[in-house]
């Protein structure tokens, strides 16, 4: 190792510039998959965050960004179940920490979001019958959300298995 390596890495330099090129390839995509940009950056800052948990002011100084914006991410990532908030002890602050389980945590809530698509999906067959093109779509719909409620509950129990030979939980 060089003397500019060893240099850098005595400063956190190296660890700071990877962890935020991971934050913002992570980020980018979460966002290719649908989720807002920046609570895609705050929780991939969470996630590379040493203890998991971090302040507002934190997240904005590590970010960039204004008090605004992490208010706006963190209400929408706690509103999916992807970060919880706690108060620092002895402070009025507010930490936000990222959750052991949140991919778990976010299908479980999709998994509450199918099972309402196929009560509507089913109103949507009766109201139009399977003799109508209208009624056969729907239909299709219905029985795909179907197949995904069935695979789901055996998908959460396989995960379970290979999370306690795996990771010891």
């Amino acid at each position: 190792m060089d003397e500019r390596q060893e240099e850098s890495r005595a400063d956190g330099s190296d660890d700071e510039a990877a962890a935020s090129r991971f934050v913002e390839r992570f980020a980018a995509q979460l966002v290719q998959a649908g989720m807002p940009r920046m609570p895609s950056r705050v929780f991939a800052a969470l996630l590379v965050s040493e203890r998991g948990a971090l302040t507002s002011a934190e997240l904005g100084e590590r970010l960039k960004i204004s008090p605004a914006a992490v208010s706006g991410a963190v209400r929408y990532l706690a509103q999916v179940n992807m970060v919880s908030r706690e108060r620092e002890p002895g402070s009025r602050r507010e930490r936000y920490r990222v959750q052991s389980e949140q991919w778990y945590n976010a299908l479980l809530e999709r998994d509450a979001i199918l099972k309402n698509w196929q009560a509507t999906m089913r109103e949507g067959v009766d109201h139009f019958g399977l003799d109508t093109p209208q009624g056969r779509r729907i239909n299709t719909s219905l029985e795909f959300f179907r197949f995904l409620d069935k695979e789901f509950g055996s998908l959460m129990q396989r995960w379970a298995a290979h999370r306690d030979e795996h990771l010891g939980h």
